[in-house]
Parts: structure tokens; C-alpha cells; sequence
């Protein structure tokens, strides 16, 4: 069955980096557009980024040029790698596959989460 685990998270100080990893199982990853959502305390779900199975990515205005997403088939692992952190950044960051190819999709599964704390 479809399985995404996510790990990477931690506590950071503001300007950190840190770089989530999302192991998927169950399915080919480079066949699946994915994505990377987080949900901070009190607030719902946001939207981060995401990647299509020709490689193109997308951010949102609020983490773009401070966060790359990528992905090795290899390993059929989704990456957010994340610099220059700021404390508002602190959230539950999940992975997400899409049910197909397009980033425009909808998700269908979604990892348990993994915590991102920015604070001095």
C-alpha cells in the first residue's frame, strides 16, 4: 500500500537550514506529481510546493528563494530543502502525492508529519 514517511524535522534557530526528506513506498514516485504542505498551531493547512513528473517545481510567495523541492528516483525520495528559516516557518511539514502527473491535481495520500521548530 502507499506509504509516505517524513522525517528531518527539528528544532532550528531563525536563519537555519534544514532539509526534510519524504520516503514514499507503494508506488513509483516519478510517475506521481507531489507536493509539500505544512500546518503551523491554530491555523490550516498551507501549501508550500510542489513538483511534476517532468521536474518542474512551484513555491509559494512565502517560502519561494528560500526553499528548493527535488526528488531522487533512485531512492523514490521527495526532499524540501530549506534555508534561512524564519520563526513563522514553525509547523507540521507533510508530503503529499497527487493522483497523477499534474501538480494541478488533487492529493489522495499524505504523510504523518513531520515538526519544524524555528526559535532562538
Amino acid at each position: 500500500q502507499v506509504q509516505l514517511v517524513e522525517s528531518g524535522g527539528g528544532l532550528v534557530q531563525p536563519g537555519g537550514s534544514l532539509t526534510l526528506s519524504c520516503l514514499a513506498s507503494g508506488f513509483t514516485m516519478r510517475d506521481y506529481a507531489m507536493s509539500w504542505v505544512r500546518q503551523a498551531p491554530g491555523k490550516g493547512v498551507e501549501w508550500i510546493s510542489d513538483i511534476n513528473v517532468a521536474g518542474a517545481t512551484s513555491y509559494s510567495s512565502s517560502v519561494k528563494g528560500r526553499f528548493t523541492i527535488s526528488r531522487d528516483s533512485a531512492k523514490n525520495t521527495l526532499y524540501l530543502h530549506m534555508n534561512d528559516l524564519k520563526s513563522d516557518y514553525t509547523a507540521v511539514y507533510y508530503c503529499s502525492k497527487k493522483t497523477g502527473s499534474s501538480e494541478f491535481g488533487p492529493d489522495d495520500y499524505r504523510g504523518q508529519g513531520t515538526q519544524v521548530t524555528v526559535s532562538a
